[in-house]
């Protein structure tokens, strides 16, 4: 197995430790493992992983698990002057785990991932109409919530310079988009200026191969 090794690809969450890995230029081996397959059982990742989720990334003797922990490890561990996607100076790092930790919990965990498992994956979770209601609205509010935060004419979550909150960001963006959430037009427009971002555009083909 190569030094540094992702599992995990297909999937809104398994591209963000893609996407990290090359706005870093790291060098990574794939495997392409994808959620709910025979695979992910196996002994061999649950060797791995023992929860059996993707994506897990393995860095010589770590491994990490959780897609904002991945791309918080490897902002902290190889950014540099060159290559960041962690800001230096305190304040700015105050609001980077602010933003990291609101879109894993408010926009992914709370809102998203309830639509994903009941109207998604209805066969598996089960039908929860009043559930699914009540995510689209939290979803509703908190980003109307987040877009004030980007009525300066910031280019990103930070200010003029791309952080890993931002490739959270995306990927809930697109994910919501799937799922028909709506959003403020200023999250509309930031979305469509980093799908044109040469590494996402990379990350995309990373987790999607044939």
């Amino acid at each position: 197995m190569a030094d540094r090794v992702l599992w995990g690809v297909k999937s809104a969450r398994s591209i963000r430790g893609h996407w990290a890995l090359i706005e870093l230029g790291l060098e990574y081996e794939t495997r392409a493992i994808q959620t709910r397959t025979p695979p992910m059982e196996g002994a061999e990742y649950r060797a791995v992983n023992p929860r059996g989720k993707i994506p897990t990334l393995i860095d010589g003797d770590i491994a990490i698990t959780e897609s904002p922990a991945i791309v918080m490890y490897l902002a902290d561990r190889y950014s540099t002057d060159a290559r960041r996607l962690i800001p230096i100076e305190a304040k700015a790092r105050a609001f980077y785990f602010e933003w990291m930790s609101f879109i894993s919990m408010e926009l992914d965990a709370t809102s998203l991932y309830v639509l994903r498992r009941h109207e998604g994956l209805p066969e598996i979770y089960g039908e929860a109409p009043e559930a699914n209601t009540a995510a689209r609205a939290y979803f509703d509010r908190m980003i109307t919530a987040a877009a004030l935060r980007m009525e300066d004419g910031r280019p990103y979550l930070l200010g003029d310079t791309f952080y890993g909150p931002d490739i959270l960001m995306m990927t809930i963006l697109n994910w919501a988009k799937r799922y028909k959430c709506p959003y403020p037009d200023i999250f509309a427009d930031y979305q469509t200026r980093i799908a044109e971002r040469p590494q996402y555009l990379a990350a995309e083909v990373a987790n999607n191969p044939e």
